[in-house]
């Protein structure tokens, strides 16, 4: 295997001979983006008493409860077929919600390709890396996505339950099709990364990844084993996209790939972009722009903002250390930073900084359980293969201004124009070259859960490279 990449340049995407798509979720102001501030993860951060932004991510990371290998007997069995560990083994099977299926639910799940399976990473001591496939409800031929959620470490079952998966989940834990999932337009696939969330597990603590080399190896690896396995997609078009903390594992693994091309490493994946939604990608630059955006929605006062702005030299300081030194200091710049946030929340009280049009309900701001409860039924761990694994709950533009890459000027000098979906304006769009950048109206930071018909139109006309192109009319593209 190659050495690991390094960071990924924003020159890769003169490489890459297709648009990438930087979408904006507005009125969204994520508490994520306190989170994680190096992409070296400290391990120390564990050992730290959990403050509230950790407790809040915590509470959205899909962990399971231990750190299990051999489950054992015939759930064992039902994963791997044997309980040896074999490097580079996928084991697949199709599976079928029918069952859970709310009565007069279509298209009949039959008719369709379903996948759930464990990829058994190759340069790992144990690591089982989990995952779903779903062949593209319109055709074979359509694109291959794969959606990677944040966190870090949130399962990518969030996104594939609540926003842009098949399947939407009801009160009563049955299930209705998801009439703008992106199985509509592609073959996607919906990944839980790093190991140790969602289904994904080890027994070796030596395989939780805490840099985005190792994130992007590890992804790279799985898409080799994948598309050797399902080889009839393997000239498709192929798309990474994701949101939040997804902003670092994207262009890692996007460069990734891109490297894995040029050396010949394997099969060739047809890398046509990356789309980015609501992403942490420089906290440097996006930490500063907090306050800004709390004065433009009126949440705080021009004093609050004077005051809180004090904070931004020392968080500034900050991560430039631990840009160079690592470990404690990251903490330091973590706490630093998120003192930021948790001073802007001080002054607006119980709102839902995911979607500031709306009150806070709960830990998350959102209620997730349904997710929870639903995967950890037994009749669904048995459709997935998963034994007796539990499944355990877990904005701003001026980063992509700053991006330095050859056409950052005339990006920046760019028109902003309308992103229009049947008629009707639903966002804004500002693009230069392969770079576009997309704010949706009237969604918090899961778009594809607050405006579904719009997500779906975006990554259609992305991926058939009509995202922006003008028309008159407004009906098939934006102006």
């Amino acid at each position: 295997m190659a050495s690991p990449s390094p960071s990924p340049s924003p020159t890769l995407t003169k490489t890459i001979p297709h648009l990438f798509l930087c979408f904006f979720f507005i009125f969204s102001c994520s508490s994520t983006l306190s989170f994680a501030i190096r992409t070296t993860i400290s391990s120390s951060i564990h050992d730290q008493e959990l403050s509230r932004a950790e407790r809040l991510i915590r509470s959205l990371n899909l962990f399971p409860r231990k750190p299990v290998n051999i489950i054992g007997g015939v759930e064992e069995q039902a994963i791997h077929d044997d309980d040896v560990f074999v490097p580079g083994k996928i084991v697949e099977k199709n599976f079928s919600f029918l069952s859970t299926l709310a009565h007069n639910s279509d298209p009949s799940v039959d008719d369709l390709g379903h996948h759930a399976g464990y990829y058994s990473l190759i340069h790992t001591k144990a690591a089982r890396m989990f995952y779903f496939f779903f062949e593209s409800r319109n055709s074979k031929k359509d694109p291959v996505v794969i959606w990677l959620t944040g966190g870090p470490g949130c399962s990518s079952e969030l996104a594939l339950f609540y926003e842009n998966g098949p399947f939407k989940i009801t009160n009563d834990l049955s299930l209705l099709w998801n009439d703008y999932g992106w199985d509509k337009a592609s073959n996607i696939l919906f990944v839980d990364q790093p190991t140790g969330t969602g289904f994904s597990y080890t027994s070796d603590d030596s395989d939780i990844r805490h840099d985005e080399n190792g994130v992007s190896n590890d992804l790279y690896d799985f898409l080799q084993a994948f598309f050797k396995e399902h080889s009839e997609f393997v000239n498709n078009d192929f798309y990474i996209t994701g949101e939040s903390y997804a902003g670092h594992y994207i262009p890692a693994l996007a460069s990734r790939v891109h490297q894995g091309n040029q050396k010949q490493e394997g099969i060739h994946i047809n890398l046509k972009g990356f789309a980015i939604g609501n992403g942490l990608t420089n906290p440097a630059i996006q930490y500063k722009a907090y306050t800004d955006y709390a004065l433009d929605n009126k949440l705080i006062t021009k004093d609050d903002q004077e005051s809180i702005n004090k904070m931004i030299p020392q968080c500034e300081q900050a991560i430039q250390t631990c840009a160079t030194e690592g470990g404690q200091s990251c903490v330091s710049a973590k706490n630093q930073c998120e003192g930021i946030f948790d001073n802007i929340l001080s002054v607006v009280g119980d709102i839902n900084y995911y979607d500031i049009r709306k009150k806070c309900v709960g830990n998350l701001c959102y209620d997730f359980s349904n997710l929870e409860t639903f995967l950890n039924q037994k009749k669904v761990r048995e459709a997935l293969g998963v034994g007796k694994l539990e499944f355990v709950s877990c904005r701003n533009s001026r980063w992509v201004d700053a991006m330095k890459w050859s056409g950052q000027e005339k990006f920046g000098a760019a028109p902003t124009t309308q992103f229009v979906v049947n008629g009707s304006q639903a966002g804004s769009l500002k693009s230069y070259g392969p770079l576009a950048f997309l704010k949706v109206s009237e969604a918090g930071h899961m778009v594809p859960m607050d405006q579904p018909k719009a997500a779906l139109e975006m990554l259609t006309r992305w991926m058939k490279g009509t995202l922006t192109v003008t028309t008159k009319t407004h009906n098939a593209s934006p102006n």
